[in-house]
């Protein structure tokens, strides 16, 4: 099973050009979904990393504050190789004891009360200001191209390279653990595992399924394109319906109102209708799977955008580099509008814990 995406724009060559060449070449601003209160036995406080992934960094304030590292949330990882800045939680800790905190490669921004505990996926999205240096001599109009088409269409959705794995078979172990095929996991060396590490497995079967059926919508030319029997989902409220008709839906997904959705594959997932239903189907035969064998593993399933916007895009040239900046919503990747500039696979440590 293939978990590779076809670029959108490949017939359009890339910029070239090096990631990361220091943390402040990639810097990642959380937009957090809601303000705390001021009042609440919970105390949210915004933190300004540098070169650290989140888990070291709940790790290093966990120590600080004497209190265990399962005490402390977060709304979403965020990158090791980059300057960034989100927000975490904690509870029954005074906002002034975090702001006197000297933590190494991190600094307390702000700390306020709330009600209630943040947690994973309460978050807008991420703002990501980023350079890339030594591009090809011909990265401007072929940025220009790129970005047009992707400004229009859409970045395709899907999950990269670290969602598989350096050996790139994660999917293939959750396959194997859905089938309980012990044998066949014992040769890999696998055997009883922790409950997070089983359901991350698990998660990559499925977003390699969903990346086969993105691919195959990607070659259709029909990643923006409504199908009938397409369940689509509103930008705005998140609203999910099934489309009958799609050339009367057409017109709200070139404005952006709404986009198809894709499926994570689970017993109790929404299905598509008509002919977007025939493609989620196959991909499944393909795999020799159905939705019933996710009930074992109580995987329910749910609906994923095919793409994402990436709002309030603005780039420039600086020298011999690329500037580049742009929001990307919630579950989103930004690794994948970077490949498609680069047209080579990208690594981020980002995460979305938004399957199934």
């Amino acid at each position: 099973m293939d978990w590779h995406i076809p670029y959108l724009t490949s017939e359009l060559p890339g910029i070239g050009g090096k990631l990361r060449v220091l943390p402040e070449d990639f810097v990642v601003e959380e937009v957090p979904a809601y303000e705390p209160s001021g009042e609440g036995e919970h105390t949210f406080f915004g933190v300004e990393k540098r070169g650290i992934s989140t888990p070291v960094l709940v790790q290093k304030v966990a120590r600080a504050l004497d209190v265990p590292p399962k005490g402390i949330s977060y709304a979403g990882m965020k990158d090791a190789r980059a300057v960034t800045r989100q927000t975490l939680c904690v509870h029954a800790v005074p906002p002034e004891r975090l702001l006197s905190l000297e933590l190494e490669d991190a600094q307390v921004l702000w700390a306020k009360r709330h009600r209630n505990k943040l947690r994973i996926g309460h978050l807008k999205g991420n703002r990501f200001t980023l350079r890339i240096r030594d591009v090809h001599a011909d990265a401007e109009p072929r940025a220009v191209a790129i970005l047009d088409v992707l400004a229009s269409q859409g970045v395709p959705n899907g999950y990269g390279v670290q969602r598989f794995g350096n050996r790139g078979n994660n999917h293939e172990i959750g396959y194997l653990l859905l089938r309980k095929d012990k044998a066949a996991l014992r040769a890999q060396g696998i055997g009883s595992l922790p409950f997070r590490r089983y359901r991350f497995y698990l998660s990559a079967l499925q977003s390699a399924l969903f990346n086969r059926y993105l691919s195959e919508r990607l070659r259709q030319g029909k990643m923006d394109c409504l199908l009938t029997g397409d369940v689509v989902k509103k930008h705005t409220t998140g609203g999910i319906f099934t489309v009958e008709d799609a050339d009367v839906e057409q017109p709200r997904a070139a404005a952006w109102e709404l986009s198809p959705t894709g499926p994570i594959y689970g017993y109790k997932m929404m299905r598509a209708q008509g002919e977007a239903a025939d493609l989620e189907v196959a991909v499944l035969d393909e795999a020799g799977l159905t939705l019933e064998d996710f009930r074992s593993v109580k995987s329910k399933g749910s609906r994923r955008y095919l793409r994402y916007q990436p709002e309030g895009l603005h780039w420039e040239m600086a020298g011999t580099d690329l500037l580049i900046s742009f929001f990307a919503p919630k579950g989103s990747f930004a690794t994948m509008l970077l490949r498609e500039l680069l047209k080579t696979e990208v690594i981020s440590d980002e995460e979305d814990e938004e399957d199934g």
